[in-house]
């Protein structure tokens, strides 16, 4: 007989397990041989075997199991809490119930409860600090190109990232119903720190990318024309018929002698919202280099050590092959209406009250 598997945890039965049994049992199997089977206990075979041939019944018994230890209205006051801080963990919860009511509650009561309600422990969605004219320009650069469909298959998007030595997941939750993405209190915003690491830039088109360049020390305009821009930004971008050309408004990008080298290139500018990176593709690219980074086994001591593991990623980088398929539209345009309005809440349905006859 096959070893049986070891669960980690008490499970119980599925419907489809339940009717798996009872279809066994009736093909003649022995209570041995379905719970090898099912991977299951002989009793348990037997249990739901008598329960279907006594009480014609599979489903299990309204009321079994054991009895929450919370009321529905300390689960209220629960959600209560969760809603005023939305950073908080299910341990500091349980260390704030017991101070406001004198009755202890394990963490993994509280994360039960809290799921009940809808509530579930998300990743909170980072931005820096956007002000009202941010927000205003934000919306006023998704009004002017939600209705464009083809051009933005000449678009080439370029910006600056940096590779850290050291890489973090931002372990930091927050429990909102499904559609609070866009909350403020759902959202924690960060700053860009100094690190040590590795600065690149790249660009991405329709259907090809540009070469990775590795950028040290701190980047003026003249360094941007002179190792940017002249060496491989402009002959990437004449080599694309009608290619317009995206960059963030950073000052080394909008600097007037910057301008004029543009100017003089012929190179057809997208204007950008400031402090919008979250609506360009690339960071998508460097969202996978930075995980694949993360995942790499070998040591890194050094930022020139990093680099060769970023450019080798960045190669890597597959190249979508000219089709109807392959296109960065859709997720732009799924960007643009979060821009345009706000999402609405959502909350998980109210059970209707029976009165009682």
């Amino acid at each position: 007989m096959p070893r049986r598997r070891k669960r980690a945890r008490f499970e119980q039965l599925t419907e489809f397990e339940r009717g798996r049994i009872i279809g066994l049992r009736e093909a003649g199997l022995s209570y041995r041989a379905v719970a090898s089977r099912v991977q299951r206990n002989s009793s348990t075979v037997m249990r739901v075997w008598k329960q279907w041939t006594d009480e014609c019944r599979t489903t299990r018994k309204s009321g079994s199991g054991p009895r929450n230890v919370t009321s529905a209205r300390d689960d209220r006051h629960l959600v209560r809490m969760a809603r005023t801080d939305r950073t908080a963990s299910s341990r500091q919860l349980a260390a704030l119930w017991s101070i406001a009511t004198g009755v202890s509650l394990c963490a993994s009561s509280i994360r039960r409860r809290l799921l009940q309600c809808g509530l579930r422990a998300r990743t909170p969605l980072y931005r820096i600090p956007l002000t009202h004219d941010h927000r205003r320009l934000r919306l006023q650069w998704a009004n002017q190109h939600r209705d464009w469909r083809a051009d933005w298959q000449h678009v080439v998007f370029s910006d600056e990232s940096r590779f850290n030595l050291w890489y973090h997941d931002g372990r930091i939750r927050v429990r909102r119903y499904a559609g609070e993405r866009h909350l403020p209190e759902c959202i924690i915003e960060r700053h860009s720190g100094r690190t040590p690491g590795v600065m690149v830039w790249g660009a991405i088109a329709y259907h090809r990318r540009s070469q990775l360049l590795r950028i040290v020390g701190n980047l003026n305009s003249n360094r941007y024309i002179r190792e940017v821009l002249q060496p491989e930004a402009v002959p990437f971008l004449q080599s694309l018929p009608g290619a317009v050309f995206q960059q963030d408004n950073a000052r080394p990008h909008t600097a007037r002698i910057v301008k004029s080298f543009f100017a003089a290139q012929q190179v057809q500018l997208l204007p950008w919202p400031a402090c919008s990176p979250d609506m360009s593709p690339i960071e998508h690219v460097w969202d996978v280099i930075g995980r694949r980074l993360a995942r790499d086994p070998r040591p890194v001591a050094s930022a020139d050590e990093l680099w060769g593991p970023a450019s080798q990623n960045f190669s890597k980088i597959q190249e979508p092959q000219p089709g109807p398929s392959t296109t960065k539209e859709p997720s732009l345009k799924r960007r643009l209406p979060e821009e345009r309005k706000p999402q609405p809440k959502k909350r998980p349905p109210q059970k209707k009250k029976t009165e009682k006859r």
